[in-house]
């Protein structure tokens, strides 16, 4: 699989196939593999802003997450990344 890369506002969102990759944050770069993920969506409110969680470990064992929210147009630029890397999450949990 080619690399896919997202710039939204200074962050930059970089999917091998396997680790899904933010850069730009405050505190560090995020990695989160995907083995170890899982994606969790909300929304759109009435103002159109969706909001997701990027998280390690899995919905019953939950562990750190990365969260943000996204208007509308950040969200049309990043959704398709997002469909491509829950595709590999789901791959990823046939084989556990």
């Amino acid at each position: 699989m080619d690399e896919i890369t997202v710039r939204i506002d200074r962050q930059l969102y970089s999917f091998d196939g396997r680790v899904l990759e933010i850069f730009g944050l405050r505190e560090a770069t995020e990695r989160f593999h995907v083995k170890h993920m899982y994606i969790d969506v909300a929304g759109p409110n009435r103002k159109g802003v969706m909001e997701v969680r990027l998280c390690h470990g899995h919905g019953d064992a939950p562990a750190g997450s990365h969260g943000r929210t996204y208007d509308a147009a950040e969200w049309a630029a990043l959704a398709p990344l997002l469909r491509t890397v829950q595709s590999a999450v789901d791959d990823a949990a046939g084989g556990r």
